[in-house]
């Protein structure tokens, strides 16, 4: 089943892979020094960062309605993930996977744009957290977040433009 409600078939397109955004990256490493490699990383990540901000995320709700987050190193992290399998394992991986999982769909954006901020402390997102080293996080810093709410950005600097 996929996200349009329908099998792939019926929708008319084929999802595009996500090899097909690595391979301008691949063509670029090979032209690269060994030194480049955090430029090769940070473009690696930009391209999951856009991903994960056009696409609509499952966002687990707790008891009152609120989304599921808990709080590490002075930062709430949202729990935000892939598909409802992913969800699924996080709630074996709780020892809860017996009980209804209520949550809501967001869009990857919304949540870093609209939801993080106004929560008022510094607030980044965990994609699909019991994935391990398939997981991702979303930190609260200058790209991520509006520059506002980023940890690393000087208040001063947003106030007067400076941040940009």
């Amino acid at each position: 089943m996929a996200e349009h409600g329908g099998d792939a078939a019926s929708a008319g397109h084929t999802r595009r892979s996500r090899l097909y955004d690595y391979a301008d990256l691949a063509i670029a490493d090979q032209q690269e020094s060994p030194s480049d490699g955090a430029g090769r990383r940070r473009r690696e990540f930009a391209v999951l960062l856009g991903e994960f901000r056009r696409r609509p995320v499952l966002v687990p709700l707790d008891e009152d309605g609120a989304p599921l987050a808990g709080d590490f190193g002075d930062v709430r992290w949202f729990y935000a993930f892939s598909d409802e399998q992913a969800l699924a394992r996080y709630a074996m991986a709780r020892g809860e996977a017996s009980r209804e999982w209520r949550y809501q769909r967001v869009l990857g954006a919304r949540l870093l744009d609209a939801v993080v901020p106004a929560v008022g402390v510094p607030c980044g997102v965990a994609l699909d957290c019991a994935d391990g080293e398939d997981g991702m996080v979303f930190p609260p810093v200058r790209g991520i977040v509006p520059d506002a709410v980023a940890v690393d950005v000087d208040v001063e600097d947003v106030e007067t433009g400076g941040g940009q």
